[in-house]
């Protein structure tokens, strides 16, 4: 069965994006069937994955809002090797129309349950917000993993994010874990963000991913071509940190699977 991982940080320009698109192309190249699915109206997961967000038939909104079959909404071609259901500016219309839906906070869950048993991740990109359409995420995950710059401001949100995340898991969904926090866009000659990587492990111990993601052009550029940057430029270190960060999460998920059956 499918791990659902969101992947959400109420701040933008944090990389969530880069990071759901490269972690799932990074997954798929391990030879896992994976799904990434756009939740943000920019659509930047969609473009990234080499598919024309104004060019989709149909996108996360009819899955939620219209109840489309699933496999009518994914997209079984895209640059990164994996399965996307895209995201356009109608995911804006959705924010508003789930609010007059009946068990709205469920749809994204009730929507997956068809195709759980064929992928072996999920990874679902949020809005950079605490939106109806977050809130759906985090009601179909099974964790969430948390990227963020290592700044000031950027802990101080992450603080007031876990609070988040663990109030809405006493509601919609209790068994929602911290999939993991991820560093990314760190430049080691910054002496502020080693300060703030050391708070990190200090605080929340391993639940921060060893891999930590550098500041790198390829992983700027690679957007913009309409691919991973594993197929941009698989030498780059971008690249390289999200394939030891695919790594990372399959051992630890292997290691919570040898935990549970001991």
């Amino acid at each position: 069965m499918a791990k659902v991982i969101a992947i959400a940080n109420q701040k933008g320009g944090v990389g969530k994006t880069t990071t759901a698109v490269n972690v799932a192309a990074s997954m798929a190249a391990t030879k896992r069937k994976v799904l990434l699915i756009d939740l943000d109206p920019q659509g930047n997961a969609t473009m990234g994955s080499g598919i024309d967000k104004y060019e989709v038939s149909a996108t996360s909104y009819e899955l939620l809002i219209e109840e489309q079959p699933i496999d009518e909404v994914i997209i079984k071609d895209t640059a990164g090797k994996y399965d996307l259901i895209p995201g356009n500016g109608d995911v804006t219309a959705a924010e508003i129309k789930l609010m007059e839906v009946f068990a709205r906070e469920l749809r994204l869950r009730n929507a997956l349950k068809p195709v759980l048993n064929y992928y072996d991740f999920i990874f679902i990109d949020c809005p950079p917000s605490l939106s109806q359409l977050t809130v759906n995420a985090l009601a179909a995950a099974d964790s969430v993993l948390v990227p963020m710059q290592c700044e000031y401001y950027a802990l101080e949100g992450l603080t007031a994010l876990m609070d988040t995340i663990q109030k809405l898991a006493s509601v919609v969904n209790p068994n929602l874990k911290i999939e993991g926090v991820l560093r990314t866009m760190y430049d080691p000659r910054n002496r502020l963000a080693n300060d703030v990587s050391e708070q990190l492990k200090r605080h929340f111990g391993e639940q921060v991913y060893r891999t930590v993601i550098p500041r790198n052009v390829r992983l700027a550029e690679a957007p913009s071509f309409g691919a991973p940057a594993m197929y941009y430029d698989k030498s780059s270190t971008g690249a390289k940190a999200y394939l030891a960060l695919a790594g990372e999460i399959l051992r630890r998920r292997d290691t919570h699977k040898v935990a549970a059956s001991a």
